[in-house]
């Protein structure tokens, strides 16, 4: 004697734990994912930020990494500053840094500092599942600091 393949099935429960994990498992993975991603821009935005300050630390002191006999040096800066870019594991060019002539601003908030701005996008690991991340997010690293007399 059979039973009807239709009343087994609604009785049947030995995979209720595995059709709850896949209902879960979707939105849970999504906001794992994107806490890990909004974790790493937030950390990226930072060490952009760090980045800056040093080199611009460097500009104003006259370190030997950022002169050349005593006098600021472009070219050393902005291998400096890439060389530091690649400590965070930041890939920067010259194309992603932004230094006034000389070192030094002549206008705005950093007139006659020392100054520096990084810009950087920030692309996501999961550009799928973060769609708002997904065509890169334009992060940028500013600061100015005293000049050594």
């Amino acid at each position: 004697m059979k039973r009807s393949s239709r009343r087994g099935f609604r009785r049947d429960r030995r995979a209720v734990a595995a059709v709850d994990f896949a209902i879960v498992a979707t939105p849970l993975l999504m906001l794992v994912l994107g806490t890990i991603e909004f974790g790493r821009l937030i950390w990226m935005r930072e060490a952009l930020q760090m980045t800056a300050i040093q080199a611009a630390r460097c500009m104003g002191v006259r370190q030997p990494a950022c002169s050349a006999g005593g006098e600021y040096n472009q070219t050393n800066t902005q291998s400096y500053v890439i060389g530091l870019g690649n400590t965070w594991g930041i890939p920067l060019t010259n194309a992603n840094l932004t230094l006034p002539t000389g070192g030094v601003a002549s206008s705005g908030v950093c007139n006659g500092l020392a100054e520096i701005s990084i810009s950087y996008t920030f692309q996501t690991a999961v550009p799928g599942l973060l769609t708002m991340l997904s065509g890169g997010k334009a992060l940028t690293g500013h600061a100015c600091f005293p000049r050594q007399s």
